[in-house]
C-alpha cells in the first residue's frame, strides 16, 4: 500500500536515508539531553534537496521548461534549485532581494559564484520591499510571452508540495530512532521560509506520533512566524488529503535568537558554530543551522531540554552550497 506522499510525481535526487548520529561530546559538554543529529547537511542542497524532489517533479509532470525561483543575495536555495535545473535539462531564472541597498556585487563569491557557474539564464536583483509573489508572476508572463513554459517555485520552495519532502522525512527520522531503539522527546528545527518546519509537524501527526518541535526562527518574530509555519502545515495536511481537519499539535516558534535580522551574524552563533565544530566536527552555516544550534544551546542551559531526554536537531546544511 502506498503512502500518502507517494502518488505525487517526485525525483530522486536523495539515495537512501541521511544518517540520524548521535553527538557524545556534544552531549557532555553541555551536561543535558543526549543530543542526536539528522543530517540533512550530507544532502547535495541541504533540507532544499527534500522539497525540491517533489517540486521538481510536478514541474516535469507539466511540461515546463523552465523553473523560475527566489531568494536572498546568497541563496542556497537559489542554487540548488540552478542546480537540479541543470540536471533535469530545464532553464533556470532568478529573482534575488537586495535586505540592504547597494549590498549586491556582480563579482562576489559564495553562491553568487555558483549562480554564473552553473549557469542561470538571467539574474534579477530587486529591493527588499519588493513583493516577491507580484515579482515571480510578472517575470513569469514574460517568459510565457518568449515562448516558455516557466514552473513559479516560492522562496526555499516553502509549499505545501515542497513540505511533503519533510513529512517523508518525519517518516524517515521515527523509523530511524525504532531501529536504534531509541524514544525521541523533542525535535529542534531552524524555521524560516517554514516548509521544513510544516512538514516535519505535518509529518509527524500523520504518523500519529506526539513529538515536539521547537523551530528556531531566523527570519521574522514568534506570532509571524507560527502563524506561517501553522498554514503551511495545514496545507500541506489538506494536499494529503489527510484524516485530520487540521493541525492537532501546537506551533513553537523562538524568535530570541535571530539577532539584529536574517543573515545577521549574533554573538550566540558564533559561539555555536564553534561548539559544533570543535566538539563533532559538525559545520554548521552562519544564516540558519548556527543560530538553530544557538537556540537549542540556551533552551539546554535554562533547563527547558533536560538530562536524561533524547533530542534530535535537524541540521538542515547550507556550507557546501555557500563555498
Amino acid at each position: 500500500m502506498k503512502l500518502a506522499y507517494e502518488h505525487f510525481p517526485k525525483k530522486n535526487y536523495i539515495l537512501g536515508s541521511t544518517p540520524l548520529q548521535y553527538a557524545p561530546r556534544l552531549t557532555t559538554l553541555l551536561g543535558g539531553p543526549d543530543i542526536f543529529i539528522k543530517r540533512d547537511d550530507t544532502l547535495e542542497g541541504g533540507n532544499k534537496t527534500r522539497k525540491l524532489e517533489f517540486v521538481v517533479g510536478e514541474a516535469l509532470s507539466q511540461g515546463a521548461d523552465t523553473l523560475l525561483t527566489c531568494g536572498s543575495l546568497q541563496s542556497n536555495h537559489c542554487t540548488a534549485t540552478l542546480s537540479f535545473a541543470n540536471r533535469e535539462g530545464l532553464e533556470c531564472h532568478l529573482i534575488l532581494k537586495e535586505s540592504l541597498p547597494g549590498t549586491y556585487d556582480s563579482r562576489a563569491g559564495g553562491n553568487n559564484l555558483l549562480y554564473h557557474l552553473l549557469g542561470a539564464a538571467s539574474i534579477r536583483v530587486v529591493a527588499a520591499e519588493t513583493d516577491m509573489d507580484e515579482e515571480l508572476k510578472k517575470v513569469s508572463l514574460q517568459l510565457e510571452k518568449n515562448g516558455k513554459k516557466p514552473y513559479i517555485i516560492p522562496t526555499g520552495a516553502s509549499s505545501a508540495l515542497g513540505s511533503l519532502g519533510y513529512v517523508c522525512c518525519a517518516r524517515e527520522i521515527l523509523l530511524q530512532a525504532e531501529s536504534a531503539g531509541i524514544s525521541i522527546d523533542h525535535l529542534i528545527v531552524p524555521s524560516g521560509s517554514g516548509g521544513t518546519h510544516a512538514g516535519l509537524l505535518a509529518g509527524l501527526q500523520e504518523s500519529r506520533v506526539n513529538v515536539p518541535v521547537t523551530g528556531i526562527n531566523v527570519l521574522c518574530g514568534r506570532i509571524e512566524q507560527e502563524k506561517k509555519v501553522r498554514t503551511l502545515a495545514e496545507q500541506t495536511l489538506e494536499l494529503l488529503e489527510s484524516s485530520f481537519t487540521g493541525l492537532t499539535s501546537p506551533v513553537r516558534c523562538l524568535d530570541e535568537y535571530v539577532g539584529d535580522g536574517y543573515t545577521i551574524p549574533t554573538r550566540s552563533m558564533i559561539e555555536a558554530v564553534k561548539i559544533a565544530a570543535r566538539t563533532e566536527s559538525l559545520i554548521l552555516d552562519p544564516v540558519y543551522s548556527g543560530k538553530a544550534m544557538a537556540g537549542m544551546i540556551a533552551l539546554i542551559r535554562k533547563g527547558f531540554l533536560k538530562k536524561g531526554k533524547n533530542v534530535i536537531f535537524l541540521h538542515t546544511g547550507g556550507v557546501a552550497c555557500t563555498v
